[in-house]
């Protein structure tokens, strides 16, 4: 306890020192140029917001059930926060998202191999689905893009910016799905949904799984100060959680093509896949600035 409230109150007294700073900051600049131009969508008119961010994710890897997706395309989530409010000895901040919708960006990540790397039928051991499974996909199609979405409204995103520079305990909390996308899978083949999200309990620390994953370490990254120190910035994170579970696939081809093309691709993946079963890992950049300092920026 005792070490929990020295950190916290070294933590919130560095975050009051750069709130007081960034009021006194008299810029000339025009809105949101240079630097400040990541800021654009942070909903910095929001008096409960702050701290603006933007956290771009330039690698790392998805695991879900026996498929694994490379993240070769930087995908960034973007808003702002509140002040951290204490709850079970950590500070988290309420989330507010970005002012034109796109919180987190719908960037494709190409699943490697495409359709036949996907969906191999041969590993389906149900006689009939397999028979189905090499009617409709053994015939040349390929390219298929798994892009990660919000799945509940960006309120429900939880964010610790003190267990985020720390490395302890949650940090991060995205609630996604993912998107299937090819040509014969049609519009609405998701692995997750608005009803039955994917969570993602991320941490810069060290997971606790159920088997037969095993903990995997995080780091926080190195923290640099730009701008003169108003803007912050850490770089080389590495936010992991491998103790989420995932729903099985819906909506794949469409009615009623998706009452067979569901069961392949459930099959084909591994999904559902229980927790213990997934991996999620972000090579990120986050970069921060006060509220204060993003108003005074226009």
């Amino acid at each position: 306890m005792r070490h929990h409230a020295s950190r916290a109150k070294l933590f919130c007294l560095a975050a009051v020192v750069t709130a007081v700073t960034a009021l006194g900051l008299a810029s000339v600049a025009s809105a949101h140029t240079g630097i400040y131009a990541r800021f654009n969508q942070c909903p910095s008119t929001n008096k409960e917001v702050f701290k603006c961010l933007q956290a771009v994710t330039n690698g790392g890897k998805i695991v879900l059930g026996k498929k694994t997706v490379p993240i070769v395309n930087p995908t960034t989530v973007q808003g702002g926060y509140s002040e951290g409010e204490e709850k079970e000895e950590h500070f988290y901040n309420r989330f507010f998202g970005a002012v034109n919708g796109e919180t987190l960006s719908k960037t494709p990540q190409p699943v490697p191999g495409g359709l036949t790397g996907l969906v191999n039928c041969k590993e389906i051991s149900l006689g009939w689905l397999r028979a189905s499974c090499e009617s409709i996909f053994e015939n040349g199609l390929t390219g298929v893009n798994a892009t990660l979405e919000l799945a509940r409204p960006a309120s429900e995103i939880i964010v610790s910016e003190e267990n985020l520079a720390f490395g302890d305990g949650l940090a991060f909390r995205l609630p996604v799905k993912v998107h299937l996308e090819n040509p014969l899978l049609g519009s609405g083949c998701y692995i997750g949904s608005s009803s039955s999200p994917i969570i993602w309990n991320l941490t810069t620390g060290t997971t606790k799984p159920p088997a037969p994953n095993k903990p995997i370490s995080g780091t926080p990254g190195n923290l640099n100060f730009l701008e003169g120190g108003f803007v912050t910035e850490f770089e080389k994170t590495n936010l992991v959680d491998n103790a989420w579970s995932a729903p099985g696939a819906s909506g794949c081809g469409g009615w009623p093509a998706e009452y067979i093309l569901d069961p392949i691709i459930n099959a084909s993946v591994g999904v559902p896949a229980a927790a213990g079963t997934n991996t999620s890992i972000l090579e990120n950049t986050r970069i921060t600035v006060s509220q204060a300092t993003v108003v005074n920026e226009h």
